[in-house]
């Protein structure tokens, strides 16, 4: 018996509902993604094994939440809300969006895999096609700072996708955890700390208020990101980004004369 079926005995024995469970912690040893409190999403969750294990890193203090078409049987041990249905339509990303606030998900996972059909050329472009569906879900859900980890398979289509998950993040590194199988061609990409905000905290930026928000603030955009400042529809003027949302921003107007 090999050293990677041992995985399989090990998820059985510890009840985890599946071996690539192993991945995800050693994923997360190597790139210390989960902290206690934390809010994780789950893409493709079905069966449940990284659910088992984001759940026990993040404790009762944290929230995770599993998305697939599949039905996920509940998890008797651990308190994890799950969603069934397709994560690219806007009402499951509804349900995803109400389930992390507007405070937004720490760490967006994908473990997802097309139907394999044997021509590898086809499978590696179906692969990066579902690996860019949960980043564009992770762009959507993460908060400012966030994590994200998507499998993908090897090919020639792999540098363009890293590329441009690296314009989303600090950093990004390729891990290849020692319980994917030796026959398989997957790749883990961990991008670390969420940054695609066209603005940061500090930033001073010109806008012009454009609406008024339900709470009488005003509304104004930059490259179609939203800022909540205190200014009247029509006005233009200099504010400082003070606080900096997944989806959206607060900023502080700021004198002529360059004080707040």
């Amino acid at each position: 018996m090999s050293g990677k079926d041992d995985y399989y005995n090990r998820s059985k024995q510890q009840g985890y509902r599946a071996r690539s469970a192993y991945k995800l912690k050693q994923i997360d040893e190597e790139a210390d993604l989960f902290e206690r409190g934390d809010t994780v999403v789950d893409l493709g969750a079905a069966p449940g094994g990284w659910l088992q294990v984001a759940a026990e890193e993040v404790g009762e203090a944290g929230t995770v939440v599993g998305v697939d078409l599949q039905r996920i049987d509940d998890l008797d041990d651990h308190d994890v809300e799950t969603i069934r249905g397709d994560m690219t339509e806007e009402r499951t990303r509804h349900y995803l969006r109400e389930a992390v606030d507007e405070e937004g998900a720490d760490v967006v996972v994908s473990d997802m895999a097309p139907n394999m059909t044997g021509e590898y050329t086809l499978d590696h472009a179906r692969s990066v096609h579902l690996a860019r569906q949960a980043f564009d879900a992770a762009d959507e859900l993460l908060a400012s700072g966030g994590d994200f980890v998507v499998k993908v398979f090897q090919g020639d289509d792999l540098d363009a996708f890293r590329d441009d998950v690296s314009e989303a993040f600090q950093y990004v590194r390729t891990v290849s955890p020692p319980a994917s199988r030796d026959s398989s061609s997957e790749v883990y990409l961990v991008g670390k700390g969420y940054t695609r905000s066209p603005v940061a905290e500090g930033d001073r930026v010109e806008v012009t208020v454009e609406e008024e928000g339900d709470e009488g603030d005003g509304i104004a955009y930059v490259d179609g990101y939203t800022l909540f400042v205190d200014g009247d529809v029509g006005e233009t003027l200099t504010v400082e980004v003070t606080d900096v949302k997944p989806r959206f921003a607060f900023a502080e107007r700021v004198d002529a004369d360059g004080s707040d």
